[in-house]
């Protein structure tokens, strides 16, 4: 476990080991998880050079002018748009692209709790906003990613380290809850299973499926209907009550989150298999390089829980065994079928 006090010192540290100038693309960036986060990382870096993607344009304004207030040497960038559609998350791509010549970290955390309804795309919406949007944001701008000079990171939040059973009956899950203990475990082995597709390619970008733990956010928000009102009137009548037993505060969140996006602790595979040259904050004395997916320090993928440790040894041998039996190359084929059924490519 690395303890919070670690965490903090680590990201204190960010404005005099990381470089001015980072280029940051937060998706899911207008609540929750990936507000607090921006937040976080927009306070700690020097001059940075920030895209934020939502769907509230209200949000959007607001949180920009909270991040000039955080850090007024920075710039930031907010797009809106609906990236339940893949075509819609292309035209954002290409529009960072057609700025930015490298990006050194891109930070996802898109997620709804809209059920029942697919896409216009034909994607269950779900999955189209917590898993394909996020994996289209990777591809298309994983050439910036490779191209950035020192920090190279990819981090999705998910559910890190819970790993489980997949369906490949129903890879988009229509027929079970994200909620539920199988279908998170379906979704998250989706998750890294596709992060270690993607990092065979560029072994000098690490990526980090991270669990951020309970967390209280306006999540759901989104939902409709007088069954979830009352659901969600209830939980937010109880939750200051119970609230502090059970949920990690929203800033802490985005502190470990930040730490997950420039500590040294998760680096590069590198080119020739070994362990890169460290891109982020310098671990302290006593502190390891995590685990990767594969069970070998410091091999580029990670799944960590929400106090930065790897998955077990059991998430492990689950991981080995989607492998040898060809589930791995079935889950990345299918996101490539759909990414060129949907838009013609498998990226832009």
């Amino acid at each position: 476990m690395v303890a919070l006090e670690q965490i903090r010192s680590s990201n204190s540290k960010i404005a005099a080991t990381l470089r001015p100038g980072l280029v940051a693309v937060f998706a899911g960036a207008t609540s929750g998880i990936g507000e607090t986060s921006l937040k976080q990382f927009a306070k700690n870096a020097v001059k940075p050079w920030i895209y934020f993607i939502g769907r509230s344009k209200e949000s959007g304004n607001r949180i920009r002018a909270e991040l000039q207030k955080l850090n007024p040497g920075g710039k930031y960038i907010y797009i809106s748009v609906d990236v339940s559609l893949l075509r819609s998350v292309d035209d954002v791509c290409r529009e960072i692209k057609g700025k930015e010549a490298a990006i050194n970290l891109l930070f996802l955390s898109t997620g709804t709790m809209i059920t029942g309804k697919d896409t216009e795309e034909g994607l269950y919406y779900p999955a189209a906003v917590t898993y394909y949007a996020r994996l289209r944001f990777i591809v298309n701008l994983l050439p910036l990613l490779r191209n950035a000079t020192g920090l190279r990171r990819v981090v999705t939040v998910l559910a890190g380290t819970k790993e489980g059973t997949i369906h490949t009956n129903d890879f988009q899950g229509r027929y079970m809850s994200m909620l539920s203990p199988g279908g998170r475990g379906h979704f998250s082995s989706l998750m890294t299973l596709a992060l270690e597709a993607v990092a065979q390619n560029v072994p000098n970008v690490s990526f980090i499926h991270n669990y951020p733990g309970f967390v209280k956010t306006n999540f759901g928000n989104d939902v409709e209907g007088l069954t979830f009102t009352v659901l969600r009137g209830i939980w937010n009548a109880v939750f200051p009550v119970i609230g502090p037993f059970v949920a990690t505060p929203i800033n802490e969140v985005g502190e470990r989150e930040v730490f997950f996006a420039t500590s040294a602790r998760f680096p590069e595979k590198g080119e020739s298999g070994a362990v890169g040259a460290s891109a982020g904050v310098p671990l302290p004395k006593g502190m390891a390089v995590a685990r990767g997916t594969d069970g070998k320090s410091g091999s580029g993928v990670y799944s960590i829980s929400n106090d930065a440790e790897s998955a077990p040894p059991k998430v492990e041998q689950l991981l080995g065994n989607l492998r040898k039996d060809g589930i791995a190359q079935k889950v990345w084929s299918h996101v490539e079928e759909e990414f060129v059924r949907i838009t013609g490519a498998a990226s832009v």
